[in-house]
């Protein structure tokens, strides 16, 4: 029986992914959990694993092309000499069929009392800049040239001389995020400078007894606000429509820099490791985005996030809401030695008061009593 290999969803902004390498030929043979290509979006490469044993029977995309997110890329049979399923090879995944809109446009077309055949589209399926374009009121849209699927809003130009450029996966990536925040997240800020020794001495001990090369201050304060998300479930969570979502499990994101690209990285069901499985756990995967090897899930799904710029010494450091999140922590050491933590939040789900007290408790680190651990 033939099983189809589709574009993973990464993001959940993003309804399409270039496709930027497929190592497979028809006829190969594959194994299972072998990497047959790679795709890119929202500021990460990541591979495409086939999820099961067999030999290449169906090519479905082109390299360097844009995939809708669930399409299918690669088709593997049991023989080489199997054949493609004519209907399946066809058709789109389940609810994302042509001209259906995409989630985000669902909720902005609730948002304004709309419906789907009321906003033209400017691409094969309704988006979220289809509807917001409607809504302002600024007319129809053009696409890209001929044979992109890719849609380009195009507003009035400036008067000074120049020339439209597409954006790069990860320049869109971000767009879509900004967007995003500006039109769910109700974003606030708050900042308090804290006292570096306690968690200094922390760290330093930690890796002494753990015989580390390197400090491992910032995974041990993100471990704390996990523990802090354990106490509050108020910072993992996130709104929807008049309710606060508390969710079941604690997936920190953590911004990582490689080269020219951010990751936000993310470490799933952090709240069922100890502190060193989530040290060496974190350790891990910020070695694997230095290397461009992260797998989708350590990409999506964050729940609360951390990012520190403390390494660039800048005195002030806010950061984006991811989707979906209601708190991202950031912590910075500007150059004169101040030591600063602050949050974006999202003011429907906390106040002010509960992420300064939160802010405050993560200025310290909970130190643990060490002749109880030693008895133990």
């Amino acid at each position: 029986m033939a099983v189809s290999i589709h574009a993973p969803r990464i993001n959940n902004n993003d309804d399409q992914v270039k496709l930027i390498a497929l190592d497979v030929a028809i006829g190969q043979k594959v194994d299972r959990g072998a990497v047959i290509g790679q795709v890119e979006t929202d500021k990460a490469v990541v591979d495409i694993e086939a999820p099961a044993e067999g030999y290449v029977i169906g090519l479905q995309a082109e390299v360097d092309t844009m995939v809708e997110v669930g399409s299918i890329l690669v088709w593997l049979g049991e023989s080489a000499d199997e054949v493609v399923p004519a209907a399946a090879a066809v058709e789109t995944r389940a609810g994302q069929a042509s001209g259906a809109p995409t989630a985000k446009a669902r909720l902005l077309l609730k948002r304004h009392g709309l419906t789907a055949d009321q906003v033209p589209a400017a691409g094969e399926r309704l988006t979220a800049e289809d509807v917001e374009h409607y809504v302002a009121g600024k007319g129809g849209r053009t696409a890209q040239a001929s044979g992109s699927p890719v849609a380009t809003r195009i507003d009035r130009l400036p008067d000074v001389p120049g020339a439209l450029r597409p954006l790069r996966p990860d320049e869109r990536g971000m767009v879509n995020t900004v967007s995003w925040s500006r039109d769910f997240a109700v974003p606030g800020y708050i900042e308090l400078e804290y006292d570096p020794q306690p968690w200094d001495a922390y760290a330093k001990d930690y890796a002494d007894r753990h015989r580390l090369m390197l400090s491992p201050l910032l995974s041990l304060m993100a471990w704390r606000l996990v523990e802090l998300a354990r106490e509050t479930p108020a910072l993992n969570a996130t709104h929807v429509g008049e309710q606060r979502y508390e969710y079941g499990e604690i997936n920190l994101g953590f911004t990582v820099q490689a080269g020219e690209t951010l990751y936000l990285t993310v470490l799933r069901n952090a709240d069922t490791l100890d502190e060193s499985g989530f040290v060496n756990a974190q350790g891990d995967i910020q070695r694997r985005a230095a290397g461009h090897r992260l797998v989708p899930a350590e990409l999506q799904g964050a729940t609360i996030s951390f990012s520190s710029m403390a390494r660039w010494k800048v005195s002030r450091h806010i950061p984006i809401l991811p989707p979906h999140t209601a708190l991202m922590v950031a912590h910075a050491v500007s150059a004169d030695g101040r030591h600063v933590l602050g949050a974006t939040y999202d003011h429907r789900v906390l106040n002010g008061f509960q992420v300064v007290n939160t802010l405050r408790k993560l200025s310290k680190p909970a130190v643990p009593d060490r002749k109880k651990e030693n008895t133990q």
